[in-house]
């Protein structure tokens, strides 16, 4: 076999993140760090970042300087290309803003979704003048790009045009981009980048991965992705996986744990060498490598009861790690200042205690404000969810109501990305 081309796929780095309110700089900066001498050790020839590059609509100066400078360092590199496409929490007008001096550096940015899908097509060319990749590069797609709302239309109506929307969409951009293949003589390996929930895929509680669309009905599916596709590279979920058992259909995750669910999880980058097995490179087969990512910082989810939080934060402690801690109590026994004795337990460590969360509080079902519970507990469906059980809404309206509730977060989320 000889080898074509090799790509890194990565994606969610959600620069400018913080947890319970501490900033993740730091781990962001050795994340890029490390990616940029993984690319020069393994003679990466192209980036590709499935969306979500920071984690808010406005970034933090902070957050702008390390995308900034990676890229920088980048354009330095023997990295011939990178693509960036918009995420969820990207502004697609902030992302594009530097895109014309960008793309002199070979650094190609789609945040918005281009006027037509011919648009989304890029043909990478190699240090010889060759095309060596074709490339769909389709953004986060947002409801307004794909359907347009009618008068009366349920909730599952909603979400079956929307799931039509975004197959018909790629339909057309991967078409373009099968079209371009031939127009260059067949043989030149095509690629898709899209930032959406595959049906199926796998999260994990405290992740941070936003329902995309209203409920789990306009999860799509891996069949909006041709045979003719040699490689996906999606974004948004944080768990590493392929999709419906495609080997090359996969997202690669985000590099750091974004909260205490994925804590102690492996993450990683998928390394993409493209082989042909004839000289007139019609065929080509895809060898696909997870690269492990170090973790930056030890974070750890300690649950048990009392016993089992003292041990183990005691052994935290005399390894002298430093470390930030979630700790969910799940014993019988009701300890009245939970809080104060886990903040006597590390006293003097380089254990930081970013969440306490007594299990018996939450777990009840609530019925008004009870003292013991904190807002900091509650994900914003929680809450909506005491309100229905406060204001004795009838069951039989819950799932409606929860509907209309998500379509009005996604609203929310929309205006935020365009402010």
């Amino acid at each position: 076999m000889r080898p074509l081309l090799k790509f890194l796929h990565t994606s969610d780095w959600h620069l400018g993140r913080r947890l319970y309110g501490k900033p993740r700089d730091d781990e962001s900066a050795a994340f890029l760090d490390w990616l940029v001498a993984t690319i020069d050790e393994q003679g990466i020839d192209v980036l590709l970042v499935a969306g979500d590059i920071f984690d808010t609509t406005t970034p933090s100066n902070r957050a702008q300087e390390l995308y900034y400078r990676f890229l920088a360092r980048m354009a330095a590199s023997g990295c011939r290309h990178v693509v960036i496409i918009a995420g969820n929490h990207d502004s697609p007008s902030f992302l594009e803003a530097p895109a014309g001096l960008l793309s002199a550096l070979d650094i190609h940015v789609v945040g918005a979704v281009p006027p037509t899908p011919q648009e989304a097509v890029l043909v990478l060319k190699n240090s010889s003048g060759g095309a060596e990749l074709i490339v769909c590069a389709v953004p986060y797609l947002r409801d307004r790009d794909v359907r347009t709302a009618q008068a009366g239309e349920s909730i599952e109506d909603k979400a079956l045009a929307l799931r039509r929307g975004m197959a018909a969409y790629y339909a057309a951009v991967t078409e373009a981009a099968e079209h371009v293949q031939h127009e260059l003589g067949g043989g030149v390996p095509i690629v898709a980048m899209g930032h959406l929930f595959a049906a199926g895929g796998q999260t994990l509680d405290g992740d941070g991965v936003r329902d995309l669309y209203v409920g789990s009905l306009a999860h799509v599916g891996a069949h909006i992705f041709p045979d003719f596709i040699d490689y996906v590279a999606l974004g948004h979920l944080h768990v590493p996986q392929k999709v419906a058992g495609h080997e090359h259909v996969r997202y690669s995750g985000s590099p750091m744990p974004m909260g205490f669910g994925e804590a102690g999880q492996e993450k990683s980058v998928c390394v993409v060498q493209m082989l042909s097995d004839q000289p007139e490179q019609q065929t080509t087969q895809v060898d696909i490598t997870l690269m492990p990512i170090p973790p930056f910082r030890h974070m750890e989810q300690i649950e048990g009861d009392w016993p089992t939080i003292v041990e183990r934060l005691g052994q935290l402690a005399q390894n002298n790690v430093p470390s930030w801690v979630e700790v969910i109590y799940t014993g019988d026994a009701i300890v009245g200042d939970l809080r104060d004795q886990v903040a006597a337990l590390v006293v003097d460590t380089p254990i930081d205690v970013l969440r306490i969360k007594d299990s018996r509080v939450t777990e009840r079902v609530l019925r008004g404000v009870h003292e013991e519970e904190r807002l900091d507990e509650l994900t914003v469906e929680d809450v909506f969810d005491r309100c229905l059980e406060t204001h004795d809404v009838p069951e039989g309206q819950h799932d409606d109501l929860k509907a209309a509730y998500r379509e009005v977060l996604q609203t929310i989320h929309e205006a935020d990305s365009q402010a």
